[in-house]
């Protein structure tokens, strides 16, 4: 069998990043239809990716977010999207590079991407124009706000085993 030289699946997965990219630029114009709601999971020591050290250190390698009923400052750019979420009631500015993504899903219509890992930190390079501003603190204990407003949950229950 030839060797593929033209690396299809790393052009799927690109593409399938652009979906998510696409998907977003429509919520950033018209909001979020219906009951769509978006899991995001994406890998935090990624290059680029811009959480705080507290969130980082429970989440060292993975954090899955949820884009529902609350977030601000959202904004879609062409190398990443940057959102605030709450976490404890502490305001928590979030940057993340669409080539960190690991999983997206919309569970509302049973929608879902996986992407690939092992080749995404030699595909992909850090884009000059993600912010490098610092972030805010999580508070140490690390509980989510009681209202919802926030929520971090592991996709593993939606995928088959």
């Amino acid at each position: 069998m030839t060797e593929d030289q033209i690396h299809y699946s790393t052009l799927i997965d690109q593409a399938m990043r652009g979906v998510v990219r696409d998907v977003l630029r429509r919520i950033l114009a018209s909001g979020l239809p219906g009951d769509h709601h978006f899991y995001v999971s994406f890998a935090t020591n990624y290059p680029g990716v811009r959480i705080s050290e507290a969130l980082k250190s429970r989440y060292p390698k993975e954090m899955t977010i949820v884009l529902q009923h609350q977030f601000w400052d959202f904004k879609v750019e062409d190398q990443f999207f940057t959102a605030t979420l709450s976490f404890s009631g502490v305001p928590e500015k979030l940057v993340i590079p669409y080539a960190s993504l690991t999983a997206f899903a919309d569970p509302s219509v049973k929608f879902g991407l996986q992407f690939q890992q092992s080749e995404l930190f030699e595909v992909e390079s850090i884009d000059s124009s993600i912010p490098q501003d610092p972030v805010s603190l999580l508070p140490p204990d690390g509980e989510e706000a009681e209202d919802g407003s926030a929520e971090i949950i592991s996709l593993d229950s939606f995928r088959k085993k």
